[in-house]
């Protein structure tokens, strides 16, 4: 593995690519201190965090990558599974030079996180999860139909149309029909959809959706792990008025885990690193300096795994 650093003038962030195995990962990273690994969601890429970076930044070194196959990363060498995307992360870090980080997760990167803490615990200090999936089966029927037939082509038309005119009707949705959609993410999901005027944007999307989603919702489950996270601490984090995910799933979990603390942003959606960064970040802030690190050992590991 080797890493590459491209440096843009006039900012504190600099983009970097990292080749691992036979694909690239770009990254954007900016900061200095100890570092914050910051994991996007389903058809997002990593300027879904442009909003909270430099001020991040100010204490920590954040990286921000976009996950194989999206953005300007190249296609994973492997599948697009949950332990493949979680372990091309920690090639990431390691190629960084960074044994462990916080890891800050949204929506898929949610998932991924956790399945990172399960997979790589010395390597995890914290654990953030914004809006995350994995915590139950329920999800909105917009992502459930991408896994039907015939989605790719309806998708590929959908995304066709201008921005405006995709915003203007998301609008319009939420307003008439505000269980299926937030008015506060009408302009984050018209901005998904246009990426998926890209083929291989929507090949990637479709491709990771089917491995963690199905017609009747969400098909992966990480509360059977949550168990082996006994100690390490966590930050669940959402919007209360997310239509994607239910808000209740963070609330049933946050009574299983013995070092959590909650965040319920209201008004927001299910993007508040976007639509309502002003009121993440002081929670964030508050959790960072206020967690210690996971102090991983492996006979509690060994413990925990036979209980």
């Amino acid at each position: 593995m080797t890493a590459e650093l491209m440096i843009r003038p006039a900012t504190t962030r600099r983009e970097g690519r990292v080749r691992v195995g036979d694909g690239d990962i770009v990254y954007t990273i900016a900061g200095a201190g100890e570092p914050l690994l910051l994991i996007h969601g389903l058809g997002a890429t990593r300027r879904t965090w442009d909003h909270l970076i430099d001020e991040l930044a100010r204490t920590h070194t954040v990286i921000a990558p976009d996950l194989p196959g999206h953005g300007d990363s190249g296609a994973p060498a492997g599948d697009y599974s949950l332990g493949a995307l979680a372990a091309s992360l920690r090639d990431l870090l390691v190629a960084l030079g960074h044994p462990s980080a916080t890891i800050v997760g949204h929506s898929l990167g949610g998932g991924i996180g956790m399945q990172f803490a399960y997979q790589f615990p010395e390597r995890t200090d914290r654990l953030v999860l914004i809006s995350s999936g994995g915590l139950g089966r329920q999800l909105t029927p917009a992502l459930r139909a991408a896994t039907l037939p015939g989605a790719r082509a309806f998708i590929a038309a959908a995304a066709r149309a201008p921005e405006w005119l995709t915003r203007w009707l998301l609008s319009g949705v939420a307003a008439i029909a505000p269980a299926l959609l937030a008015g506060a993410d009408a302009a984050p999901v018209a901005e998904g959809l246009r990426r998926l005027g890209d083929r291989r944007e929507r090949r990637t999307f479709l491709r990771t959706a089917r491995t963690v989603i199905n017609w009747r919702g969400q098909s992966v489950s990480a509360t059977q792990h949550l168990k082996q996270l006994a100690g390490l601490p966590v930050l669940l984090a959402w919007g209360g008025d997310d239509r994607v995910i239910p808000p209740q799933h963070h609330l049933a979990v946050a009574g299983t885990l013995t070092d959590c603390q909650v965040l319920e942003i209201g008004g927001a959606g299910h993007y508040p690193q976007e639509t309502a960064p002003g009121r993440l970040l002081p929670g964030l802030h508050r959790f960072l300096d206020s967690a210690p690190r996971f102090d991983y050992t492996e006979a509690r590991w060994r413990r925990l795994l036979t209980a």
